[in-house]
This record gives C-alpha cells, structure tokens and sequence, in this order.
C-alpha cells in the first residue's frame, strides 16, 4: 500500500471521530483474491478449522528461522538433505521387498503396514486442513526432492514414517521372541533413536516442517505403531482363517478410504502418495493371503545353505522383476484406461477429482510420464547411482514461494501486515490530532518534535543504529519476523558443468543461494515463479492402484515362489513337499 493510501485511511478514521460520517474504505487491491482463495475452495467448516490452525504456522516462523539461522553450516545442510532420503517413500518401496525375501515377512508385513497406514493418514490430514510449510522467506528450504514443497506442511509425512518405524522396531526388540544378544538389541535401540531423532530433526533445520507438523507427525507415527504391534497379528490370523470374504471386506475398506480422501484447495500430490501405498497394501494382503494358505510358505529361508551369492542374486532377480512389471504396466494401463474412463463419463457415473483432467478432455497421454514420486523409473537410476557417488551435487536450496499454498500464504500474511500497518498509522495520526488540539502547544507538552525526528544524530537514532547493527551479528526470531510474506523467489539448484558431465573429476563446492533485493514481488509476479505441477490425468489414480498393487503382490507370492523353482535361487527344494 502506498502512502497517499495511508493517509487516506487515517483521513477515514479521524472523521469518523470528530463526528464527520464514515467515508467508505480504499480497496486493497494486494492479496483479495489470495484471501478468498480458500474461503472459496473448501467447505466453511474446513475452511474455519484451517483458519484456527493458520495462526500456528504463522507464530513459529521466525523461531524455525532463528534455529536455522542459528546452526546453519554446509555439512549440515549435506547431511540432513540426504539423510531426508531415509525417511521417503523411496527408500521404504525399493528395501521392503528385500525383507519377504530374506526370511523376515512377519516383520516386513508390520513395516508395510505402518508405513502405508502413515502415508495415507498424514496426505488425508494434509489435504483435509490444506496448511502451507512455514513462511520462506525467512526459512530456507533445503531438499533433494522436487515434489516434497509442492505438499502441504501438516503434519510432517517424514516424521510419521521415521517414528513409525523406530518405534515399532523398538517394540520387537523388547519383545520376548526377540532373539538378539544383549549388546546387539542395545545396539539397535540406540539405532532406532538415533535414526527417529536425525529425521525429525532434519525437517525443522531443512525449513520444510515447523513444530507443530513434525509433533503431530510423530504422534501419528507412533499411535500407528502401538496399534500395529498389538493388533496386527490378530488381524492376519483373521484373515488367513477366514476365506475370501474377509479379504474382500478389507480391500472394499481401503477403496472406500481412497474415495472419501478429502479434496485439496491446491494442486498437492499428497493423494497420489496416498493412492500408491494404499495400492502396496492391497497387494500386500491379496498376496499373503495366498501364499500363507500355501505349501510354499513352509519353505524357509536358510541363509547357510543358500550363501551370500545366491542371496544376492535374489535380491537383484526380483527387484528386476518388480521394475518390468511397473515398464510394462504403466503404459499399457495409460494407454488403455482412457478409452474405458471416456465410456463410463458418457455414461454419467464417473467420480471426477479435482486437479486431473477428465478423459474427454485429452486424447492421449504422454507414455514416459512419470506418474508418481514414489519409485523411480528405470530411466531414473542413471540420475540416482550418480546421487549416490556425488550425494552432495543433490542439494538444493530455495527461498521464497515454491507451491501455490506458499505463494497464496505469502500474499495473505503481507496482507495481514499492511492491514496492521494501516490501522496503527491511523491510530498514531489520530492520537496526534486529539493531542495537539487538546494540548497548548508547548513543544515540552506535545508529542512531535520535528527536530528531534529528522536528527539522525540523536542519542535515540543511535540507539536503533546500534541495535540494528547488533541484530545482525546475534539475530533473534523477531528480526526474521520482519521478512516473513516478501516476494522473493532466488533458486539455487545443485547444477552441473562441463566437466561434471565429462567425468567428475574434480570436486567443487557447493551451490550458494543468493538472496536478491527485491521489492515485493506482486501477487501474478508470485505465481508466475512457482514450480509448476504437470498435467494430472484421471486414469492416474487407477494405474498407480493397479500397479502399486501388483508390486506388492509380486513382492510377497510371486517372487518368493520364482525363488524356490529357479536353480541356483532356491535352498534345494524346487517344489513344496
């Protein structure tokens, strides 16, 4: 706002109290729509629930940003940006598998559980409150994914899966089948903390999560955990002793959850995460639901007989697998599903969402589209086995609006700010009137010495100086309040050069982010510098389900029995006896 605006308004408000009528108030024109944006994209009781929860982010923005601020160093950022990769989908979706087919189903079918309970409950929650991640500026964002801040930042999916996993570990370890050895299971514990404990931790220093999102998260985490431990395995003895009924109903559950998901007010990926791991645990029980009624699962896994080649070789077989199965799946899913989806929406019985483009929109889908975050490509390993050699080529930082949550939050806190600024300039000019015409005009008596407010010599603008100086040197939350809802938008990604591409030879320091002196942007400036989601197509939610399922089915029946009838895989017994 500018200043003829201002003045305008305390104009407005000293009439009002010298008796003139009320003249109608300027239209802020910054931000209006931004304000309404969620007023009008969610029901007004989500929409009054969110806006009690807002106050929160708002609150513990400058503290994030004075912790950062604070501990900030460059092997931090490299270790807390890569060790993120701990707690990703990623990570759980391509090393799960190797626990079916190593010997530890029981355990791995719990970790299965929980952690696709926890993706699918915290993307519900996030899309249901629709809450951004903490400001930025003056939080930087530190991250080697380039979905993670297109999601909404309550709660924290990172800190659900970490706490998830440490805590259930820890309750088989304390359990009396544990086996280990004293000092191992001490070992392991120290292991689970130390691994919860770096997670969690990383959210708040990589400016992604605030407190409150990472609290609630683990909480989530850990109540998911509990219930697991103690009602899991009454679950699958229910399952394996009932017929196909039972299995049915589960799956219908799960289906119904994945309908009833709540629709974001922005473009979020949190539902496709929520639709691929509810796809894993179909799946997962579809699959060991067969394989434990079979003769197969009395086969076990002996690692002296097998060897160490053998075992490895397993693992590089059905890992394999599950990559042609996701290649030639998907695109025959993508190209064969719109036709199908077009039929039912002539029909009137399709169920759109919003966000993804209804099949009579478009004619065909490009077939290399990458349709989830969840498990790469066979493109992408290329990209991944260099991730891993030059971990910290990955890095990147940004600050400034990234997701349209983040840009329509930037535009409603500076609104909030200037409203603020408006009503305490109003207030002063008004207390100032009163004053003078009340006062006798004594400079002793009243409150405006232009001398003493235009000397930039006085003792009190030395003061400010010296306090501004000293705020440099030792900041404070408050001093990173005042950069909170400015437009700046700097990315620094970790880009390669020539002599990268040629052969890496050489090692070069990381990438700085440069902060500009920008004026604060305006709101289409904002949205014209965000990272732009893709396309999203209709038949997407039902190929991820297809396909996730498949690979969970495939992780825990088909793959262990190829195991035991290809030579040189199994432990001697090609068929059950």
């Amino acid at each position: 706002m500018n200043s003829s605006e201002t003045h305008a308004n305390g104009g407005a408000g000293l009439e009002k109290t010298m008796g003139v009528p009320e003249e109608k108030p300027p239209v802020i024109d910054a931000g209006l729509r931004s304000l309404d944006h969620y007023k009008r994209a969610l029901p007004k009781w989500r929409y009054d629930l969110r806006q009690r929860a807002l106050p929160l982010v708002r609150w513990e923005t400058p503290y994030l940003a004075w912790l950062q601020a604070t501990l900030r160093s460059h092997p931090l950022d490299s270790y807390f940006a890569i060790t993120a990769n701990l707690g990703t989908h990623t990570f759980f979706m391509i090393g799960l598998p190797i626990l079916f087919w190593c010997g530890n189903a029981s355990f791995g079918k719990g970790i299965v559980h929980i952690l696709a309970t926890g993706v699918f409950f915290t993307g519900f929650v996030k899309d249901f409150f629709s809450l951004p991640r903490p400001l930025s500026p003056p939080l930087h964002r530190i991250t080697m994914s380039g979905s993670a801040a297109l999601e909404y930042g309550f709660p924290s999916t990172h800190s659900a899966n970490a706490v998830s996993v440490a805590v259930y570990a820890l309750l088989c370890l304390r359990s009396p089948e544990n086996s280990f050895q004293p000092s191992t299971q001490s070992a392991l514990e120290a292991l689970a903390y130390f691994y919860a404990i770096s997670i969690v931790f990383g959210r708040l220093y990589c400016g992604m999560h605030g407190f409150v999102d990472v609290i609630v998260g683990s909480i989530m985490g850990a109540i998911i955990s509990l219930v697991e431990f103690h009602y899991g395995p009454t679950l699958n003895s229910y399952l394996l002793e009932n017929g196909w009924t039972s299995l049915c109903n589960l799956l219908l559950v799960i289906i119904i959850l994945i309908r009833i998901h709540p629709e974001p007010a922005d473009d979020c990926p949190c539902f496709d995460d929520s639709v691929a791991f509810a796809g894993v645990m179909m799946g997962l029980e579809i699959g060991t639901w067969r394989f434990g009624r079979s003769s197969w699962a009395d086969i076990p896994f002996d690692l002296q007989a097998l060897g160490w080649p053998a075992v490895i070789l397993r693992i590089l077989f059905g890992v394999l697998v599950i990559f042609a199965w996701r290649e030639i799946a998907k695109p025959s899913l993508l190209r064969g599903l719109p036709h199908l989806f077009r039929l039912i929406e002539d029909k009137g019985l399709d169920l759109p969402r919003r966000f993804f483009m209804p099949a009579s929109e478009y004619k065909n889908i490009p077939l290399r589209l990458r349709v989830d975050n969840v498990m790469p490509n066979v493109s992408d390993l290329p990209n991944l086995i260099t991730a891993v050699r030059y971990p910290g080529r990955g890095r990147s930082v940004s600050v400034g609006p990234q997701s349209a949550a983040d840009a329509y939050e930037t535009l409603a806190y500076r609104e909030r700010r200037r409203r603020e600024s408006v009503d305490s300039t109003s207030g002063m000019q008004i207390k100032e009137t009163v004053e003078n015409i009340q006062g006798t005009g004594d400079d002793t008596n009243g409150t405006h010495n232009p001398i003493n407010s235009n000397n930039h010599n006085s003792p009190s603008n030395t003061n400010h100086t010296t306090a501004r100086s000293s705020a440099v040197n030792h900041p404070r939350p408050s001093d990173f309040e005042k950069m909170m809802g400015e437009g700046i938008v700097i990315v620094s990604p970790a880009q390669e050069t020539g002599d990268e591409k040629k052969g890496r030879d050489a090692e070069e320091p990381e990438p700085d982010v440069y902060i500009g002196q920008h004026d604060e942007l305006g709101e289409k400036e904002v949205f014209s510098k965000l990272i732009k989601p893709r396309v999203r197509y209709d038949v997407e939610v039902v190929t991820k389900l297809v396909v996730y399922a498949g690979i969970g089915w495939l992780a825990v029946e088909i793959i262990p029995i190829l195991h035991q009838v290809i030579p040189g895989l199994s432990t001697g017994h090609f068929w059950p006896t």
